[in-house]
Order: C-alpha cells, then sequence, then structure tokens
C-alpha cells in the first residue's frame, strides 16, 4: 500500500510539470491525487492503526491547511479589489517621470517589483510589473532584461515577509522562523536584486517615454488600501507582541474592510465588496491543499525520511543551497511541505537560508516559479531557452542573497 501511495505522489509530481503540455491544470490533478491517497488510507489502513488515529492524523494536517488557506484568501481578495479599481496602476504613473533613462527604469520596476510582492501574492506582482514593462514598448532584447529582473525581484522580495511568499508563510507558521527574524531578510535580498539589476544595466544607456495610463480610483478604495498596509503592519505587530496567529489579524482586517464597503461604498458594479472573494485565484489555493495533504499523507507513512539523507551527508549550509537550486526544477511549494514534513534538525539560522533558498532559488529557470511561469506567457520574448541566457547572472545575485542571509542568521542567533 505505501509503494502506491508513494506512486501517486509521484505522479502529482510529473502532472505538475509537465501541465503546460498536457493542458490540464495542476490545481485538479494534485487535488484528485490528494484526497485519493488519504481515502486509501482509510479504506486499507496498516494493521496497528485505527480510525481514531487516522481522523486525528487527517485533522492535524487540515488544521494546518486551513490556516494557510484562509491567510491566502485574505490577502488576495485584498490585492484584487486593489487591482480591479486600478489604484495599484495609478500609484506606479504617479510616481514616475514623463522620461527616464532605461538604466534608472531597470532599477525603478527592480524595487517596485522587489516591494510590492512583499504586499500581495507573487502572481499578482509579476502581472502588475510586466504590464508596466510592455508599456515601455521596449525592443525585445532589454524587454528580456526587464523581465528577468521582475521575476527574481519578485521571488526575493517576498521572502521576507509572510505575506509575500507562501513558503515563508508555510516556513512560519511551522515555527521554524518568526516574523522579527524574517524581516532581516529585507537586506540580503534586496542587495542581490540591486547586484542582478547592476549585471543587466550593462549595455542600456537609452531614454523611455512614460505615457500615463489610464486609471479611476475614489475616497472609499484609497480608504481600503490603507486598511490593506495597516493590516500588513498590524499583523506584524500583534504577532511580535502578543503572538496573535497572523491568519486571525487578516481575518479582522478583511471584515474591515467589507464593512467600509457595505457603508460607504456605491460606485462599484458588484453588489458588495464579498464579491471579490470570488475572482481570486482559486485554482492556486486548490492546488496548494491538493499538494498539502499528498505531503501530510507521504509524512504518515515515513516516505519523506529519506529527505533528511543529504542533511546527515551534508552541512547544512550546503544542503540548503542546493535545496534552493532544486526549487528551479521542483515546485518550491511541495519541496518546501516536504522539507518541513521531515521535520529537520537545523538551527535557527539555517531555516532563515533554507526560507531565502525556496524562496529565490526557483529565480534560475523560468520554469521554476510561478512568477517565472506568468512572466512567460505574457512576454513573448521569454523562452526557457532566452531567459538561460541570464543565468550566470541570476546564479551570483542568488549565491550572493543566499551567503547574505546566511550571514543575518549567524549574527541574530550567534
Amino acid at each position: 500500500m505505501n509503494s502506491a501511495l508513494i506512486a501517486l505522489a509521484i505522479l502529482a509530481f510529473l502532472l505538475i510539470v509537465l501541465e503546460d503540455v498536457i493542458h490540464l491544470n495542476k490545481a485538479k490533478t494534485t487535488l484528485f491525487l490528494g484526497t485519493l491517497a488519504w481515502l486509501m488510507i482509510f479504506l486499507f489502513p496498516e494493521a496497528n492503526q485505527t480510525q481514531q488515529m487516522l481522523q486525528g492524523e487527517l485533522n492535524e494536517n487540515l488544521l494546518e491547511i486551513a490556516s494557510l488557506w484562509l491567510f491566502l484568501l485574505a490577502a488576495m481578495t485584498f490585492v484584487a479589489f486593489l487591482n480591479h479599481k486600478g489604484l495599484i496602476k495609478a500609484i506606479i504613473y504617479r510616481i514616475l517621470p514623463s522620461q527616464i533613462g532605461e538604466k534608472q527604469m531597470l532599477f525603478l520596476v527592480a524595487i517596485f517589483a522587489f516591494v510590492f510582492s512583499s504586499l500581495s501574492d507573487n502572481i499578482t506582482a509579476t502581472l502588475i510589473s510586466i504590464a508596466l514593462v510592455l508599456s515601455l514598448k521596449l525592443p525585445a532584447a532589454k524587454t528580456l532584461k526587464f523581465a528577468v529582473i521582475v521575476v527574481f525581484a519578485v521571488n526575493s522580495g517576498g521572502v521576507s515577509l509572510i505575506t509575500g511568499d507562501v513558503t515563508t508563510l508555510m516556513i512560519f507558521l511551522d515555527g521554524k522562523v518568526n516574523i522579527q527574524n524574517l524581516l532581516w531578510l529585507i537586506i540580503p535580498s534586496f542587495v542581490s536584486v540591486m547586484l542582478l539589476a547592476v549585471l543587466l544595466s550593462i549595455g542600456l544607456r537609452g531614454k523611455i517615454a512614460i505615457a500615463d495610463a489610464e486609471s479611476s480610483y475614489d475616497r472609499v478604495g484609497i480608504v481600503v488600501s490603507v486598511i490593506f498596509l495597516c493590516t500588513i503592519l498590524a499583523t506584524i505587530a500583534f504577532n511580535v507582541i502578543a503572538g496573535v496567529p497572523p491568519v486571525l489579524t487578516f481575518l479582522f482586517g478583511l471584515s474591515v474592510m467589507f464593512l467600509i464597503g457595505r457603508f460607504c461604498y456605491r460606485d462599484d458594479k458588484r453588489e458588495s465588496l464579498l464579491d471579490y472573494i470570488r475572482v481570486i485565484e482559486f485554482d492556486t489555493l486548490l492546488f496548494f491543499l491538493g499538494i498539502l495533504l499528498l505531503m501530510g499523507m507521504l509524512k504518515e507513512i515515513g516516505a519523506l525520511d529519506s529527505l533528511t539523507d543529504i542533511y546527515q551527508t551534508m552541512h547544512p549550509l550546503e544542503a540548503n543551497y542546493v535545496m534552493g537550486l532544486l526549487s528551479s526544477l521542483v515546485d518550491n511549494v511541495p519541496l518546501t511541505a516536504a522539507l518541513l514534513k521531515a521535520d529537520l534538525e537545523i538551527t535557527s539560522a539555517n531555516w532563515l537560508s533554507l526560507t531565502y533558498g525556496v524562496g529565490v532559488g526557483g529565480s534560475l529557470l523560468v520554469i521554476g516559479s510561478a512568477a517565472g511561469i506568468v512572466a512567460m506567457s505574457k512576454v513573448k520574448e521569454i523562452t526557457f531557452v532566452s531567459y538561460m541566457k541570464y543565468s550566470l547572472f541570476l546564479l551570483l545575485a542568488y549565491t550572493v542573497g543566499y551567503a547574505g542571509s546566511y550571514g543575518v542568521g549567524l549574527v541574530l542567533f550567534r
């Protein structure tokens, strides 16, 4: 039975990798195989397992999944509203000058993608950043450079805040890192993004004329954006001061947003701000559900024990670096879930470097992260091979950022 369950997990990973080839959404396949695996565990239990034991194991997994799901649902609903009202685009074009040099623009795009990905999910941050890049109407080679910095900056910006990257949130919810220590990852992450921007800016000498984009927003929309920012700050502060779970603070902030919409909002075509829940990426949430069910199953049957072998043959510093490289080939969500379920015995400093590795390592290949896949779908100049032209630059930036993340950990936990 254990062999059959492991085969289901392997099949799920293969279907994830081949999603663009077979045109079958990974949310559908992982949810199907994840629930099927647990059905098999209940229908064909091992001799020493009772129904009560199995129910307890499933409940433990579902509690972890529910915390992640509800947090993401709240954050994605906020972003869906802000994106729909054009607030994000309006802010971008209000800040930009009417004319700017290509080098300066590359750095501004990198900084914007880095900051915005800390506040929203990677997919939304990539879509908006890429839309900005395409509006510049640059030659193909330069558009490719801008797209590469967007992918790396989006992945780098998310690792230091639980609102920005799912793998960071997963590691935090598992109690391996805390918010105040995660915030220090901003330093090495930002340095690595700026290093890549310097490397990519070589050869950029032209000027860019910025055309203002059409956008409209009202005072209530601005109030909601302030509520969103306050919710993020309150999430960090409450967790540090009183240990309040982030999901609780974010759901409270979401409820405030709904009340504002009920009493103040009249111009939007939607009947209620509750309707924005319907436009978030539920396929992403279902994918996480399926993957985490599979990882929970693998943990219960002891199949993840072999993952710790690499940490027995290599120093955790080296092993975490390799895991970051591996995340460019394997989806970082199941990889992170597998590492967490394997109960690694590593130091807090090493958990920080692992957080950086699995969060940013996927940038090394265009297929290695959601940001890369989104960018490839929107920018015709990006192919697997064209993105690889900058693999050396990306590897150098990742290595510098990883070394910095480990250094930060050593300083914090000396």
